[in-house]
């Protein structure tokens, strides 16, 4: 049986970018503008707050995992309040990968272990958009020691290093979004397969996307009846359910097309298109490019 969680995270292909250990002591604020980069952090030590735009501001504590699978807007501050109008604190590289902030010169009270990766897929804004805005687990060890394991490899020139962070990333990953129980998050696949009707067709889609599917055959699937079935997976992914199965099937034939043997009326048959020219139009309509030409572009790179 297929994992849509794990085949999700396997085609945005995350690859580690940077990773560095940051102390803290005494008051600080570090505000990030990032560009939709995947961000996370592991608290090592002692305890920090973090407000995300549009989020209510929360208390992190030692053992916490935080993912931010497209940060744009996010504060990292101590417990210890600073005052509104004081400017962020600046960084101190005392030696590469490893950041000093707040007062220097006396002993950090707050560890953290964080990094950014980012997704090598095509279709990643799709993607991403199927994860929670922002996952929380807490007290979960294990995810501490795969960061460390990441930030070691980082850091290291190994044989098969690039293998290695590849495979590490998408086993971080996944044990972070399987590993949250706060499912109710946002709309996303993950709050989707805590559902268990709904988990059920989602399955099916993900193991047979090429078979002709309906809303009430899904539906089916989800012992569900037809309207029930359209609101909740509407309510729970934040799409509907042939909204969801088409843009899943586009992301599978960007996917598809990357190989050196693919034929269109063979991508067309496994993401459920009875022939090459129903799929050529459909493919064209989403990405604005033929498949023929989508293809050709991507061999070149």
């Amino acid at each position: 049986m297929l994992d849509p969680l794990a085949e999700v995270v396997a085609l945005l292909q995350p690859t580690a970018s940077s990773s560095k250990v940051v102390s803290g002591a005494g008051a600080w604020r570090i505000r990030r503008l990032d560009v939709g980069e995947p961000f996370y952090c592991a608290i090592l030590e002692g305890g920090c707050r973090l407000a995300v735009a549009g989020q209510a501001p929360q208390n992190l504590q030692m053992y916490d995992f935080l993912l931010i699978p497209s940060a744009h807007d996010f504060t990292i501050s101590s417990l210890q309040p600073m005052a509104t109008e004081a400017a962020d604190t600046q960084p101190v590289e005392i030696r590469p990968r490893e950041i000093r902030i707040g007062t220097q010169g006396i002993p950090a009270d707050v560890q953290l272990l964080v990094g950014h990766c980012t997704f090598g897929s095509p279709d990643r804004a799709l993607l991403v958009s199927l994860l929670p805005q922002l996952l929380l687990v807490r007290g979960e060890r294990r995810l501490t020691t795969l960061v460390e394991l990441v930030t070691q490899e980082a850091r290291g020139q190994r044989p098969a290093r690039e293998v290695i962070l590849a495979h590490l990333l998408e086993v971080l990953f996944i044990e972070a979004l399987r590993s949250t129980s706060n499912t109710a998050a946002s709309p996303g696949l993950l709050r989707g397969l805590g559902d268990e009707r709904l988990a059920a067709a989602i399955r099916r889609m993900h193991e047979d996307p090429g078979q002709p599917w309906t809303v009430m055959q899904l539906a089916k699937e989800a012992a569900l009846s037809r309207s029930t079935f359209f609101e909740r997976f509407k309510q729970a992914l934040g799409m509907a359910p042939m909204a969801y199965l088409f843009t899943w099937r586009m992301a599978l034939a960007k996917n598809l097309l990357h190989g050196r043997d693919a034929t269109i009326a063979g991508v067309a048959h496994q993401v459920g298109y009875s022939s090459g020219s129903a799929f050529s139009v459909a493919f064209t309509r989403y990405t604005g490019s033929t498949p023929g030409c989508y293809s050709r572009k991507e061999s070149m790179y």
